[in-house]
């Protein structure tokens, strides 16, 4: 199983480099990246991370309820160079713990920062360690502190040791980041700057020691990572269900990965079809999680988790009034499954489509608009059954959310259907020539998408309407949406023609060519996870 295997760490390139299937271009990447670390710096760097980034094929706004999802992890990555600084120094920079970030990126400015010990007395407190981020501002060093936080309170808290352990101080580190991801595009450019960082300072300070090979490391494996991942990103305020890190992780270069999470984080390679291309394409317009998370990401985590629980009540099913359940877990329990039970794929599949006749309760009572279906915050409690000072403690004091009307039903009736449409492209991949089903399936998930859980935008509407024009099986956003990319299910054969098309009829690409060109549309390899590279 995935998850339970170790973090691969590569002593020499030409293994890295075989496992990746890179190309030249990428190559030269990692060696400018080192040698761009010691002008800076003064020192080869000791370690170098990689995470890259995703393409979620199908599956979307559904892993923070629980449901699998169908992602791939692809070429383009981001880079961190790190070794330790000398603590020596008395300047405030040279402190324990304290990290001079470089970027590589002239847009981005020299940060410099050192996490602060919490001196409450309180030697069992979990969060031993501070570092100021800002949530309300989209700022790259934000993403490099997340990781830094996991690795803090997961390593460095004395609760978190053992009788024997004895407690230290992180080491001061000097850090280089580069990327290929772009920002903002729904490729999870922020999930791979978290995996990263929290590789770079796990290996800096020693916590990766014990596994000098590509067989990986026995006490921290990627399952760990992946959670402590996700952890970290809901740090920068945005509530992750975890498909971005899972992917950047877990993936392999040979498939796709289905990924699933309930009753624990499991994830089975997919073939893909033969002469099945994706095409993934930029719509620039970009869309920071961070920023508009109150009035969209978190604002969709909340009302499909209050869904939930409204599901829960309808049914008769006994969740507890302080349980947060999630609608995959509803699911579940309308079926029989039993606590830490899976009920398999095709109870699963029968179970949605039974649950999708149910929806109705989530429906505002008296409604004359049809075209409104949301509920009010007084309408929402009174579903739930809860006390409003419970409510507020399960649901809101917890994460910002800004909002007037809940839209509960086409939030749910969205998750239940992409839940299913998972499913059976899933099982269509295994299937020969039936790219259509697999076309088919994606244009229905964007629909839903757009119109049920309203994460689209009219860029993403257009790119996917060209796209099935220019002779795509079937397009649709991928990512969270509201902006970034799309992707779109080609014929192998036709793959040049399907991006000269694009480029002709997308009118933001009308004046790109070449590398410029290639940088927002382009084909997708399905890429090895995350690793490290110890430099010697």
């Amino acid at each position: 199983m995935a998850a339970k295997q170790g973090i691969p760490i590569y002593t020499n390139l030409s293994d890295l480099f075989g496992s990746l299937g890179v190309s030249l271009k990428h190559v030269e990447r990692w060696h400018d990246l080192a040698a761009e670390f010691e002008r800076r710096f003064g020192k080869k760097p000791t370690y170098i991370s990689r995470a890259p980034g995703r393409v979620n094929l199908i599956g979307e706004h559904i892993d923070y309820a629980l449901f699998g999802v169908l992602p791939t992890a692809i070429e383009r990555d981001i880079l961190i160079a790190c070794a330790p600084r000398d603590a020596a120094s008395s300047l405030p920079h040279h402190s324990p713990g304290s990290v001079i970030a470089d970027n590589m990126h002239t847009k981005y400015t020299r940060q410099i920062f050192a996490p602060s010990q919490l001196s409450d007395g309180n030697a069992s407190h979990a969060e031993a360690w501070r570092l100021d981020i800002d949530t309300k501002e989209l700022r790259w060093e934000s993403y490099v502190k997340a990781g830094y936080y996991g690795v803090l309170n997961h390593h460095f808290a004395p609760a978190n040791l053992s009788d024997n352990d004895e407690i230290q101080q992180p080491v001061a580190v000097d850090l280089l980041v580069t990327g290929s991801v772009p920002a903002g595009s729904g490729l999870s450019s922020s999930a791979a700057m978290v995996v990263a960082s929290t590789l770079a300072f796990l290996a800096v300070n020693g916590k990766l020691e014990n596994a000098a090979t590509a067989s990986g490391n026995a006490l921290l494996n990627k399952g760990d990572l992946v959670r402590i991942s996700m952890e970290n990103e809901k740090r920068v305020g945005v509530n992750s269900g975890g498909m971005d890190q899972a992917a950047s992780v877990m993936s392999d270069p040979s498939s796709a990965l289905y990924i699933s999470f309930h009753p624990e984080l499991k994830a089975e390679p997919v073939r893909l079809p033969p002469g099945a291309v994706f095409i993934v394409a930029n719509s620039l317009v970009v869309s920071d999680k961070a920023v508009t998370a109150k009035r969209r990401y978190n604002l969709r985590v909340v009302e499909t988790l209050v869904a939930a629980r409204i599901l829960a009540r309808s049914l008769g099913l006994d969740v507890g009034e302080k349980a947060r359940v999630t609608l995959r877990q509803v699911v579940g329990l309308s079926a029989g499954e039993k606590e830490g039970e899976d009920i398999g794929v095709v109870s699963l599949m029968g179970a949605l489509k039974r649950i999708q006749q149910e929806l109705d309760i989530l429906k505002p009572k008296n409604q004359d608009n049809e075209d409104e279906l949301g509920v009010t915050m007084e309408e929402m409690i009174g579903l739930t059954g809860l006390a409003p000072d419970v409510f507020y403690d399960v649901y809101l004091s917890w994460v910002e959310i800004e909002a007037t009307h809940f839209q509960l039903y086409q939030r749910a009736a969205h998750v239940f259907g992409e839940a299913l449409r998972v499913l059976e492209f899933r099982d269509a991949c295994l299937e020969v020539d039936n790219l259509s089903k697999l076309g088919q399936l994606m244009n229905e998930s964007h629909f839903s998408c757009s119109t049920l859980f309203d994460c689209s935008c009219p860029e993403l509407d257009q790119l996917t309407h060209l796209a099935r024009t220019a002779g795509a099986y079937g397009s649709r956003l991928t990512g969270a949406g509201w902006g970034g990319c799309t992707v779109s299910l080609v014929a192998e054969s036709e793959v040049d023609t399907f991006i000269r098309k694009i480029r002709e009829t997308y009118p933001p690409y009308k004046d790109l060519d070449g590398e410029t060109l290639n940088e927002v549309i382009f084909a997708t390899k399905p890429s090895s996870g995350a690793c490290v590279y110890k430099v010697e």
